[in-house]
């Protein structure tokens, strides 16, 4: 193999940069040279194609976010869009393709290895939702600085006494959203993956505030839909100054934690060591 390709491919992860850094590297050790494809899969239907050499992923390790860029990419899923991937790969001269995205992102890959390119994918979710694996790529970054946000926000809570209710990504998966609360002390926690009677959590935690608990902290995955309904129940029917913060896309940036840094790295190996 003398050439192989790479793209990144859905919503970005802390931990990407560490990977190409990785895939680039390694690649060179054993006389490949690597062509990436910028935004993802727009850029096999377009053929965004750049040169990666080393010299150019230096310096990446440590940052968050993706150097190629990302997209979601419709005209790849279509017949017409997908036969210009493939013609872009042939172009392009890349022998093996190396997918790091979600779940939509992996399914593109197996496609274009089921039409005869070798592919490998690499799990980059924050979700953590994807079949397969324990840990994907930026999640334990995005734990971290959902945890850290708990924590400054708990700080205003027991000042001011009040109730916060504290919205996580998480689409189907609540496992941001459960680890979090977990590691924070949250007073409850509702996830998509369990039913939850919210009128009885609200019972609890009034309870807990008549007998002089000075607040309480609600974390839920934004899959669960009930954000603005627990807020308003926690202020109506048990009586707290209740505020609602969406922590929304602070959870997918910032530099990548060492976890990452150093799963990025050994995925990024093993991947063109699996080519």
């Amino acid at each position: 193999m003398k050439r192989i390709g790479v793209l990144t491919s859905g919503g970005d992860c802390s931990g990407t940069n560490a990977t190409l850094k990785a895939i680039v590297e390694e690649a060179y050790k054993n006389n490949i040279r690597v062509t990436g494809f910028l935004e993802g899969y727009n850029g096999l239907v377009n053929d965004l194609a750049i040169e990666l050499t080393p010299m150019q992923v230096s310096g990446i390790l440590q940052r968050g976010g993706t150097i190629l860029m990302t997209s979601r990419c419709e005209e790849f899923m279509q017949e017409s869009g997908f036969n210009k991937a493939l013609n872009t790969l042939k172009e392009e001269n890349v022998e093996g393709l190396i997918v790091i995205g979600g779940d939509g992102s992996l399914r593109g890959a197996k496609k274009i290895a089921e039409a005869g390119i070798l592919c490998v994918g690499i799990p980059g979710s924050i979700d953590n939702d994807i079949y397969g694996t324990d840990m994907a790529l930026g999640v334990d970054t995005a734990l971290n600085i959902i945890t850290d946000a708990i924590d400054i926000i708990r700080d205003t809570a027991s000042s001011h006494k009040r109730a916060f209710v504290i919205e996580t990504m998480g689409r189907e998966s609540g496992y941001l959203a459960l680890m979090s609360a977990m590691a924070s002390g949250a007073e409850a926690v509702l996830i998509p993956e369990i039913d939850y009677d919210i009128d009885s959590i609200v019972k609890r935690l009034k309870s807990e505030h008549e007998r002089g608990r000075k607040y309480s902290i609600v974390v839920i995955a934004e899959g669960v839909k009930k954000t603005q309904e627990m807020a308003e129940k926690l202020k109506v029917e048990a009586g707290f100054d209740t505020r609602l913060t969406i922590l929304g896309h602070i959870q997918r940036g910032g530099n990548p934690s060492v976890f990452d840094r150093t799963l990025g790295t050994r995925m990024g190996i093993k991947a063109v060591q699996s080519l």
